[in-house]
């Protein structure tokens, strides 16, 4: 809940923008006509724009708050508050929501990027690195894990996209929540199937063959 919460508040304020639109332009000029070029929100962006304000800034206090407990934040979520810091930047100053729908299929591509070239030319198994410790496999199998990841980060760059420009801004807000985070929850579910089938016990012997 806590990674997913700048999606979730991106989601809410939207909505709640949505069906006020001319309070929301009003607010939007009065308190951040600064970051908008022309000063003036209106009507029909405000939605959007304050929804990228709240989602930055969300971000923001995530990376804070593990800085704050003294934790190491994550590379991919220094990564994250960087792309959703210049394309929603982007999207704010220049009245345009193409910007903020570009950063899920960004950061997903730069994801599935991460795993397949620490593999192909580090030689180094980001999945197994992440979760080896708690799981004991075959090398081959941790490799098509590993691309299994690649190839999902490709195909939901590409499908949120699709869904960006063959939809409205208002479905490709709730495919960001509901769909992002419902095929994620499906896809992660599958591998743990997959998983199930070639895990091995702590002594490394895996399951007897079938006859």
């Amino acid at each position: 809940m806590f990674d997913f919460l700048p999606i979730i508040l991106f989601f809410t304020t939207f909505k709640v923008a949505e069906g006020r639109k001319d309070w929301a332009a009003q607010f939007a000029s009065d308190q951040f006509g600064f970051m908008v070029s022309g000063g003036v929100v209106g009507p029909n962006e405000a939605p959007v724009l304050l929804a990228t304000v709240v989602v930055i800034l969300a971000t923001l206090a995530q990376v804070g708050w593990i800085i704050a407990r003294g934790r190491k934040v994550d590379t991919m979520l220094w990564v994250s508050l960087g792309l959703v810091t210049v394309f929603g930047g982007a999207t704010i100053w220049f009245h345009n929501e193409t910007f903020i729908k570009w950063k899920p299929s960004v950061l997903y591509w730069v994801m599935g990027m991460t795993f397949w070239l620490s593999q192909l030319i580090f030689r180094k198994n980001l999945l197994r690195a992440l979760i080896g410790e708690q799981l004991t496999l075959p090398a081959g199998v941790w490799q098509r894990l590993n691309f299994m990841w690649v190839a999902f980060f490709a195909f939901m760059g590409l499908l949120n996209l699709y869904v960006a420009y063959s939809f409205s801004t208002d479905t490709w807000v709730n495919f960001k929540l509901f769909g992002g985070i419902g095929l994620m929850l499906v896809f992660t579910v599958a591998q743990g199937l997959y998983i199930s089938r070639h895990v091995q016990d702590d002594d490394g012997a895996g399951e007897a063959p079938s006859a």
